[in-house]
């Protein structure tokens, strides 16, 4: 029974690494990549959709994507939504393309971007901690049920706290390792 409760802990943090991973490649550092404009959602067909389902965006050169949308209907709509971003990128059309060049981020533009880096990874650590929460509630209502001895819940406890800090440093180290992307010239 405490494995269930484990392994549902072990997945919930999994999967939140995975999520900070996701917003952490939306960060900029002075490379453009196509991981930057994956948040964006563009008006396209009278709904907000993401705009890795209406086009293909590319990073032919370290400071320039290229986005090229499958119907070329809706170039202005990418345009106006990439202008309108909290990304400070202000793409040029060019007949069906989207060029959007992408500028090396000033020094106060660097730290901000790492204020941001640190808020992301505190609300994974939270997450984190949400799940070990969740799961030490389940161990306490396994043991208080009867369904497992003290000793197997007190160790269900220790195996979670050691999950939930490896969790925690994890994220700590991608921090560390975005947060040094970014502030490299």
């Amino acid at each position: 029974m405490t494995a269930e409760a484990l392994e549902l802990a072990e997945m919930s943090m999994g999967e939140t690494i995975e999520a900070v991973l996701r917003e952490f490649g939306t960060v900029r550092t002075g490379r453009a990549t196509p991981a930057l404009l994956d948040q964006l959602r563009v008006d396209a067909y009278g709904a907000q959709t993401p705009l890795r389902q209406v086009a293909n965006v590319t990073a032919p050169s370290p400071t320039l994507l290229v986005v090229q949308p499958y119907d070329p209907n809706i170039v202005s709509g990418i345009g106006t939504a990439i202008r309108n971003s909290d990304l400070g990128l202000n793409p040029s059309i060019d007949g069906a393309l989207v060029r959007v060049p992408v500028p090396p981020p000033t020094e106060e533009t660097r730290k901000e971007l790492v204020k941001l880096l640190h808020r992301m990874a505190e609300e994974g650590r939270v997450s984190v901690r949400r799940a070990r929460q969740e799961a030490r509630e389940e161990i306490l209502r396994i043991q208080k049920d009867g369904e497992a001895s003290e000793d197997e819940c007190r160790r269900a406890m220790a195996e979670l706290q050691k999950l939930t800090d490896d969790n925690v440093a994890r994220i700590q180290t991608l921090l560390e390792k975005r947060e040094a992307e970014v502030m490299t010239v």
